[in-house]
């Protein structure tokens, strides 16, 4: 298999939930994780985490929306260890309401952080990835790009696009040497739920570590496999046929 040992990653959205679990899998694997996180004290604080379990970390505060931070994010990393081996597309945001409450400005913050976002960061990390012919680029999508349910169009417009991008990827990018894969997690235990949808039951929902090491699994294939495409749902999942 593949191995990660001093390969530089990149995860946006890692403040918390999902995406802190992404970083702490990986880097346990030996890689030099950033941790990419609007909110500066949640990039340090899972940062420092990390470091004080002995692993390599380091917190980068960025807006996925900004180009400027994007640019700024993905030289840091670059600059630190001479490489960007990988990106995980992880940050994310929902708001849930029927199509004719939810506001403008609503619609273009949920499409500005979940899709605009990781095409922006893939158009600057291919940038990186092209010269040297080797990358892997993780786009974090959902079962929310295959199924839907009422309240959350624009969560699942954005998913839905995602998961074609990532596809478009993909297909473009493998003869430069870069990998493009698609996780789709279903319901998991983290904020992004639990802290919207106080009643739900978090049996049937699954621990983020779980789709954190089937990140893993993706991105250590060997060099002549790519996984275009993976969903992982929990076992009591029940709204999955």
């Amino acid at each position: 298999m593949y191995t990660l040992d001093d390969h530089s990653i990149l995860v946006t959205g890692a403040g918390r939930g999902l995406g802190a679990a992404i970083c702490e899998v990986l880097a346990q694997e030996g890689a030099n994780v950033f941790v990419g996180e609007r909110d500066p004290d949640l990039a340090e604080q899972t940062a420092k985490r990390l470091r004080d379990k002995g692993l390599s970390a380091d917190a980068v505060v960025m807006d996925v929306g900004s180009d400027d931070d994007i640019q700024e994010a993905l030289k840091r990393v670059n600059d630190r260890f001479g490489r960007l081996d990988i990106v995980v597309n992880n940050a994310a945001i929902d708001v849930t309401a029927p199509i004719d409450e939810i506001a403008t400005e609503q619609w273009d913050r949920v499409l500005r952080t979940n899709l605009r976002g990781p095409i922006m960061v893939t158009r600057a990390a291919v940038g990186y990835m092209k010269p040297k012919k080797h990358g892997h680029i993780v786009n974090v999508a959902s079962t929310a790009s295959k199924r839907a349910w009422p309240n959350a169009s624009a969560y699942h417009a954005t998913k839905w696009g995602l998961l074609g991008f990532s596809h478009a990827m993909h297909a473009e990018l493998r003869p430069h040497g870069i990998k493009v894969s698609a996780v789709l997690p279903g319901g998991m235990r983290t904020p992004f739920l639990l802290d919207r949808f106080p009643d739900i039951d978090p049996g049937v929902l699954q621990d983020p570590m779980n789709v954190a090491q089937a990140v893993k699994w993706v991105l250590t294939m060997p060099a002549e496999t790519v996984i275009p495409e993976v969903m992982v749902i929990p076992m009591r999942e029940s709204s999955w046929p």
